[in-house]
């Protein structure tokens, strides 16, 4: 759903750029509530799974394809406003140096992708895992249906920023219906993808999952045949409890995906690509400024194996991606006010 240069006017692409800018200061100050030791480097790695995540387009439905956002993951791994500044650093690397999604769109793009999949993924996580029974398959089911409805809540919010500031003249209800229609096909990988990985990390670290936090009920021991809770186990010091197996492990898998995996990725094109060709929206879409980028397209200039050039962009991709977003969070932790604990279930909206 990157959006290109020249869909969206001048000034409405000013003023998304404002309100991005906004919603990315918002969240460097929520961020450091969230931030720790342990889960500022996560969080760089989140951004780099993303990153590599949304290299593997799939088919969904007419020729169409669709990549993960990541929104809703983001948010439920490190928190809302920490997942905010992943999809911030993600979109800002793939504008720059792969081409990927206009620069002038940029403020479209992370209101779009980053601040309304991660809010709308978040509060609707939220809203389950309050109802559902306080255990770890809760979270995962409730992963999946946020990261499912994200997607086509960002669609309508691209078809809305179109209504108010297109540059063409298209039925803004057929744009709506064909992106939603289009965006609910791609929610549902989105969220095969999201509780498969949510799943995956609460397996082996549910303390590293912001989402998680507070939500596990304890354990129980029948003792003559009645249920009570065990025993609490003795806390384990931060020390000891170290993400390193669990960040190399990710980034593993990240360079795979992006160095790898990605060459097998559908060709054909996403959702917005496929409904502005068949809805007449990219009428004006211009060139993309760094199209002369060296890693433009996501291939590396002058290698010709396209195999070869494009695992290679994609590794440098995931490598840039987890340096700067690890840049940023550690920055933003070391600026944390004192007597903050992000561990603290206090500090979780809707915990009390």
């Amino acid at each position: 759903m990157h959006v290109p240069d020249g869909f969206i006017n001048a000034p409405v692409s000013a003023a998304a750029g404002v309100v991005a800018a906004g919603a990315v200061a918002v969240s460097l100050r929520g961020a450091r509530r969230e931030l720790d030791e342990r889960t500022a480097p996560l969080a760089g790695l989140v951004a780099a799974f993303v990153f590599a995540a949304q290299m593997l387009n799939f088919p969904v439905a007419a020729g169409t394809s669709g990549h993960l956002l990541g929104g809703a993951l983001a948010a439920i791994l490190v928190g809302p406003f920490t997942g905010v500044l992943c999809l911030s650093v993600v979109l800002l690397m793939q504008g720059i140096l792969f081409a990927d999604g206009g620069l002038t769109a940029l403020g479209v793009n992370i209101t779009v992708m980053g601040v309304v999949t991660t809010v709308v993924g978040y509060a609707v996580f939220r809203a389950l895992v309050k109802v559902l029974p306080k255990k770890r398959p809760s979270i995962t089911v409730s992963a999946f249906v946020a990261a499912l409805l994200s997607v086509p809540a960002a669609a309508a919010a691209f078809t809305l920023v179109y209504a108010v500031g297109g540059t063409t003249d298209v039925p803004i209800g057929q744009v709506l219906t064909a992106m939603v229609g289009v965006h609910l096909l791609i929610g549902i990988g989105e969220a095969t993808i999201t509780a498969l990985t949510v799943g995956a990390v609460i397996a082996v670290r549910p303390d590293l999952v912001y989402g998680a936090r507070g939500l596990t009920a304890p354990l129980k021991l029948r003792v003559n045949g009645e249920l009570v809770d065990a025993p609490a186990a003795e806390p384990v010091p931060v020390a000891a409890r170290s993400p390193r197996t669990v960040l190399l492990a990710g980034l593993v898998t990240s360079l795979l995906l992006a160095g790898f995996v990605s060459f097998y990725a559908s060709a054909n094109p996403d959702g917005l690509e496929k409904v502005a060709a068949d809805k007449g929206i990219d009428a004006k879409a211009e060139d993309h400024a760094a199209a002369d980028s060296p890693l433009a397209d996501y291939g590396v200039q002058g290698i010709t194996d396209s195999r070869l050039s494009g695992g290679l962009a994609g590794a440098i991709g995931v490598g840039v991606t987890v340096v700067a977003g690890t840049g940023v969070f550690w920055a933003v932790r070391r600026r944390r006010t004192g007597g903050t604990s992000p561990a603290s279930t206090s500090d979780i909206p809707g915990n009390a």
